[in-house]
């Protein structure tokens, strides 16, 4: 099918291009052969579940595609939320383990930031993934904000934008469409909107120079598409409805008064903030009439089903105007057109990637095209790269004499695991630890392992354990909001008795529950290069450049 020919397009295929949803299989289960079939459904989105090898996954971005043809439709729009960090969907050999925002924020580097969207962006173009549902340009600035935290860049409106403006061109650059997420802001909230409905009461003045900060920029970058926020904005919306379904707020903020004539994506309508009060299906009906481009519906079959006809629906009783369908349509057509090209061009080689970047990255990029292309394919260079950032990233708040660690002194590390603690987390899985890292630099290195949550008897039994000669090292372990209680007792019995070093391995507002540490380090997630990093700042053979993106106060 022409990617021009809405005409020829029924109403059911038309509104079916306006959806993207989720399945739970590894090949094209019955699920997502019966939305692309029989709904018409324009676009996928990947987790997780559906991710066994890069290999893998590229063949399933054929498989989807040729579904799609053979139904007739136009090419899919296939999407994944890889924001980096502790957010990353694709966990396989393939694709980078690029860092998450802050620890890029704390770089104070938006090349670095360029960088990592260029390295990660030509990655997913590879394995058939049109749009990446990234950055987050959510303004970090409340310390009990429960799912933005680390997935933000900072706390600094002006910060966020620069980073966020880079990783746009980054992802761009390579022919994956950038999500600047979540619109107008999610940052200075004390709820998750998986949970339950959000409000953020701030003034119009206020939001113009802080939430819409990062979006103004992301539109004058040319961002391909941005996602809403479930949360209320009395500000611009006075009735209590959430940004995802105001007219106010996507129509006559987003594209009349900020210019916006991209593609406007829901975050998915499962949420509890959203389907409790409104129900999927009447939600997507209000997400299309409030000016909605591309309604995300993510893990639930009936729902996904129910969501589309009832905008099918909406339209055949006059609720919603034909031509708000085909308005949406007329942007969605034009994005497959730009990001997915012709059915031989859905999905590319890397030497055919290569050719759709134009060069013009010397903004934030010293190397040539060349250098460039063989830097993606080097794994040595993207590790050296990745060491680097780490090695900027890591934050030393304060030292009290106990950094470097003294090496006639042994250590004790206790090193918590890492498990999802939010609702979007898929962090990474890999053994490192600090132990082990700090182990092949020197001698005398002892490590006990924890949960998240240890237990009394478990806090006991590692007071016994270490020696008043040990340099104690305890790493926490927190996604957002308060510091586990476990381990808030772990370190405040330890702390009675030791000069303690204190690592932050995600949250960095741990330092505010933690009742006065010798030294504190923020490393804003624990990923493999961030793990070697930091046992070079501690044994003093890196020096941290790090700064805090966000107060500690």
């Amino acid at each position: 099918m022409r990617m021009n020919s809405i005409d020829k397009l029924s109403l059911e295929q038309r509104v079916g291009q306006m959806f993207m949803c989720g399945f739970h299989g590894q090949h094209a289960d019955e699920q997502i052969n019966q939305l692309i079939r029989d709904y018409h459904v324009g676009g996928v989105i990947y987790f997780r579940r559906n991710v066994a090898s890069v290999d893998q996954l590229k063949q399933l971005s054929s498989e989807l595609q040729s579904i799609a043809a053979e139904a007739g439709d136009l090419p899919l729009m296939i999407s994944v939320d890889q924001e980096g960090g502790m957010v990353a969907r694709i966990d396989k050999e393939g694709v980078t383990q690029v860092p998450g925002n802050m620890a890029l924020g704390a770089t104070g580097n938006p090349d670095y930031t360029l960088e990592c969207a260029q390295i990660l962006g030509h990655e997913l173009k590879n394995i058939g993934i049109d749009m990446n549902l990234a950055p987050v340009l959510d303004v970090n600035n409340n310390v009990l904000n429960p799912v933005i935290g680390v997935r933000s860049y900072g706390e600094n409106a002006e910060s966020v934008a620069a980073h966020g403006a880079a990783a746009i061109k980054g992802y761009q650059s390579r022919g994956v469409a950038a999500t600047a997420k979540h619109f107008p802001g999610h940052g200075d909230t004390a709820v998750d909107s998986h949970l339950g409905m959000v409000t953020v009461p701030h003034d119009r003045n206020r939001l113009d120079q802080v939430e819409l900060l990062p979006f103004h920029r992301a539109i004058e970058a040319g961002v391909d598409a941005i996602m809403t926020a479930h949360v209320i904005f009395p500000a611009i919306e006075p009735e209590p409805i959430p940004a995802t379904l105001s007219r106010k707020v996507l129509t006559g903020l987003l594209r009349e008064e900020m210019g916006f004539d991209g593609i406007i994506i829901t975050d998915c309508l499962e949420m509890h903030a959203i389907s409790k009060p409104y129900g999927v299906a009447e939600a997507a009906i209000r997400a299309v009439e409030a000016g909605a481009d591309l309604i995300l519906v993510s893990h639930t079959l009936q729902d996904q089903i129910s969501a589309v006809e009832a905008v099918v629906g909406a339209v055949r009783t006059g609720r919603v105007d034909e031509a708000t369908i085909n308005q949406a349509l007329e942007r969605i057509i034009s994005w497959k057109t730009a990001r997915c090209g012709h059915w031989k061009h859905t999905f590319v080689s890397m030497e055919e990637n290569d050719a759709i970047s134009d060069g013009s990255d010397e903004d934030g990029i010293t190397f040539s095209t060349k250098e460039k292309d063989e830097s993606s394919r080097s794994l040595a260079s993207i590790e050296s790269r990745l060491d680097e950032i780490a090695s900027n990233s890591i934050t030393v708040v304060q030292s009290d004499g106990l950094l470097p660690l003294n090496p006639e002194k042994n250590v004790y590390v206790i090193w918590p695991e890492v498990v999802q603690r939010t609702e979007v987390d898929e962090p990474w899985s890999h053994t490192d630890s600090l132990g082990v890292a700090l182990s092949q630099l020197r001698g005398g290195v002892r490590e006990h392992k924890i949960t998240t949550q240890p237990t009394y008897d478990e806090a006991d039994q590692i007071l016994k354990d270490v020696s008043d000669e040990d340099q104690i090292i305890v790493c926490t372990y927190t996604s957002a909001g308060h510091l586990p209680k476990g381990q808030h007792h772990l370190v405040q019995k330890l702390s009675e008795k030791h000069s303690l070093i204190v690592v932050a391995l995600r949250n960095p507002y741990d330092l505010l529950e933690i009742p006065t540490p010798g030294s504190y380090v923020c490393t804003y997630e624990n990923t493999p290069a961030v793990v070697r990093a930091l046992s070079l700042v501690l044994t003093g053979e890196l020096k941290p450049t790090g700064r805090l993106p966000v107060s500690l106060r």
